[in-house]
């Protein structure tokens, strides 16, 4: 039986097994939720956008990064380790249960899989990437 998160909230940035083709990967990496799916609460469905510590200061078309040194009120807010680049053009339906996320390290929010939420100020560049997507 799979084990059910809580319910998220659209904005939150979560640890997630993104995964390659079908299955979940094994190392967890961000995500930000882009909707939650309350059909089947509490059994919640999220839509998730691919994050990435790679390459965060060249963005395509679909992308938008959050770097500690141009927004640091962001950084903290999203609670990554790194600076971050979410694809737009990545983006998932998952259930939200422990097979596809998982307590991040340190556990800013307690056991559940929330690193931390988009900050207010790039709400417009999620906006921008997702009309580019």
């Amino acid at each position: 039986m799979a084990h059910w998160w809580g319910e998220p909230t659209a904005g939150d940035i979560v640890w997630c097994r993104f995964p390659d083709d079908i299955n979940p990967r094994p190392k967890p990496r961000p995500a930000l939720i882009l909707a939650v799916f309350d059909d089947d609460a509490p059994q919640f469905e999220v839509r998730v956008a691919y994050g990435t510590s790679q390459r965060t200061t060249t963005l395509h078309r679909g992308e938008f990064s959050i770097l500690r040194a141009r927004n640091p009120a962001a950084f903290e807010a999203a609670g990554l380790s790194y600076d971050t680049k979410f694809d737009l053009k990545q983006i998932l339906d998952l259930p939200y249960t422990a097979e596809w996320f998982s307590v991040p390290p340190a556990a800013p929010h307690g056991q559940i899989p929330k690193l931390g939420t988009l900050h207010p100020s790039l709400v417009r560049a999620l906006e921008a990437a997702f009309h580019a997507a």
